[in-house]
């Protein structure tokens, strides 16, 4: 459910009020029943899931329903915030969603033929802030959590539209910090496992640009010399593993080309680097890919929304088009 403050509760129930989405998977909600009463109410739709008690023997025997929410009466607190019409960053919020995903990460580890095994988890949207006010700051995002869960060592943040695919080599860190953190191997990492996943979802040979760190790309070591460094050696890296992997591209250029189909996906250095032009040409159609993980992780791309939570006014398609592709997805898992 993400943070049940936000408008979380709200996109999942018009994401799964579409019945062609409810035809395409079974679903499990982790989350807060009261939350999705009131969303459901807001929005005028009629309640189409079945709820029983999160840890309890009940929800076995309800998982053959094609939407079950698995209600966590445990935080009571968050509940009744949300009641009375808080929609901020809060200790109670923050303790529940970071429970909702522990669950979520939980189902996946199921035996085959469990009935609340999960094939993949798509997440709405948490706040960072309210995750540090539950005393979970050791985990910036879902992403560094999913990672230390799965002890996945290698992971790197993708973002699918219709209209540009990014994938990052840093993700929730200062600026200042990069010059500490970025090497050839953070630089490699993401070529490699943006490759695998765009051969993956059926494009035979993926035309990869890589950004400059540095203005202009560095201008030939006048603006820094990270490209030189770390950059050049990553995508002669990567092209010896045959990879099509071409750059470093000025950052304020290569977004058009790949736009205008010169290149499948953008790598891009840091998060606002990346992230911008994705949210600029496709706010409520792109969706976050978690890669690297040995289950599939979707999300849509934006926030908690605060500002318009509890007030019908969320646009679930970004959520939406996440479910979609982790379906798709899972579907080729399943195939492999």
């Amino acid at each position: 459910m993400g943070d049940p403050l936000g408008i979380g509760p709200e996109i999942i129930v018009k994401t799964l009020a579409d019945p062609a989405i409810r035809r395409s998977a079974r679903f499990l909600v982790f989350g807060l029943h009261g939350c999705l009463l009131d969303a459901a109410e807001r929005a005028g739709v009629e309640p189409f899931w079945r709820k029983v008690p999160a840890h309890s023997a009940l929800a076995e025997s309800g998982a053959s329903h094609d939407i079950l929410v698995l209600d966590d009466d445990r935080f009571a607190d968050a509940a009744h915030l949300a009641r009375q019409g808080e929609a901020r960053p809060s200790r109670e919020g923050g303790a529940a969603s970071f429970q909702f995903v522990e669950d979520a990460i939980a189902s996946t580890r199921r035996k085959p033929g469990d009935p609340l095994r999960a094939d993949a988890i798509v997440t709405a949207p948490i706040s960072k802030e309210a995750w540090a006010l539950a005393g979970r700051s050791k985990y910036p995002g879902h992403t560094e959590l999913l990672a230390t869960r799965f002890q996945s060592k290698r992971v790197a943040m993708m973002f699918d539209s219709p209209t540009l695919r990014v994938v990052l080599a840093t993700i929730h860190v200062p600026l200042m910090d990069l010059q500490g953190l970025l090497t050839i191997g953070r630089v490699f990492d993401p070529i490699d496992l943006g490759n695998d996943a765009l051969r993956r979802l059926g494009v035979e040979r993926p035309r990869i640009a890589v950004c400059g760190l540095n203005p202009h790309a560095g201008e030939g070591g006048l603006f820094g010399d990270e490209e030189q460094r770390l950059i050049e050696p990553a995508i002669r890296l990567a092209q010896e593993a045959g990879i099509d992997a071409r750059g470093p591209f000025p950052a304020d250029t290569v977004f058009n080309r790949a736009v205008r189909g010169e290149f499948d996906l953008v790598v891009a250095m840091y998060h606002d680097q990346g992230l911008i032009p994705v949210k600029l040409l496709a706010w409520d159609s792109a969706v976050n890919v978690t890669l690297g993980l040995p289950v599939v992780r979707t999300s849509p791309d934006h926030g908690t929304a605060f500002d318009i939570a509890r007030q019908n006014k969320a646009d679930a398609g970004s959520l939406s088009r996440a479910v979609e592709l982790a379906v798709r997805m899972s579907a080729i898992s399943d195939a492999d």
